[in-house]
């Protein structure tokens, strides 16, 4: 029992330390949740935590591998990624000014936030990177053998490499994956609204650095399309 608590806190780590890192996942959930509202900003990140399990299951069946064999259809992918973020980052530019009630608090709808769910998924389903994830760590999680959790931590895992490592092959392991990522989108979110609440010039702020976070990224997927298809 001690194992499978041990594997799903591993989990939740893991989860935590692929979700925080800055990123256009994490430029859309800003920007819902200093527009919008929490319940905008958590429902952005239910959609990126969606699309995850969209490749977990995918990857799980063969199907994802078919994107990694054939360079063009992958070329593509990233090409249509890229024009989605660059629209997006437009839209969040275009959102700078908005105006907002002395509360602090924002004005949203039902369909104004399944509007940030459909943006993040949409964006994540799109991103080769979250399919080569699963393709080889993701998919590994439930194979025998060793797994150096904090190792796959983006941009310092080789710092980190060697100071957690569990027994793969639980899926207490993917379920504290899983429930690392919620705890993220479900955190993060709430503290940039209890921000923007007590500092009126952080919304603005934050949609400005969401909108330079998706162009910069977007422009970067282009580059990567032009590269593979040319």
């Amino acid at each position: 029992m001690s194992d499978v608590f041990v594997s799903a806190g591993a989990g939740v780590v893991f989860g935590l330390a692929l979700a925080a890192p800055p990123g256009p996942m994490n430029a859309v959930i800003a920007e819902e949740s200093v527009l919008r509202g929490w319940t905008a900003g958590f429902r952005a990140g239910l959609g990126a935590m969606t699309a995850d399990a969209t490749f977990f299951v995918l990857s799980l069946v063969g199907v994802v591998a078919f994107v990694e064999r054939f360079p063009t259809v992958r070329g593509v992918m990233v090409g249509v990624g890229g024009l989605l973020m660059l629209y997006f980052a437009y839209g969040a530019a275009r959102e700078i000014g908005e105006t907002f009630d002395p509360s602090g608090a924002t004005a949203t709808d039902g369909g104004e936030a399944s509007a940030g769910f459909r943006k993040a998924f949409v964006l994540a389903i799109t991103n080769p990177y979250q399919i080569l994830f699963w393709l080889t760590i993701g998919v590994a999680l439930l194979e025998s053998g060793r797994f150096d959790v904090l190792a796959q931590t983006p941009y310092v895992g080789g710092d980190l490499a060697g100071l957690l490592v569990v027994e793969k092959g639980s899926p207490a392991l993917v379920v504290g994956f899983f429930g690392g990522i919620l705890v993220w989108v479900t955190g993060f979110p709430a503290a940039l609204v209890t921000a923007e609440r007590r500092v009126e010039a952080v919304a603005p702020v934050v949609t400005a650095l969401s909108a330079l976070v998706l162009c910069g990224f977007g422009l970067l997927f282009l580059a990567d399309a032009a590269t593979t298809l040319l």
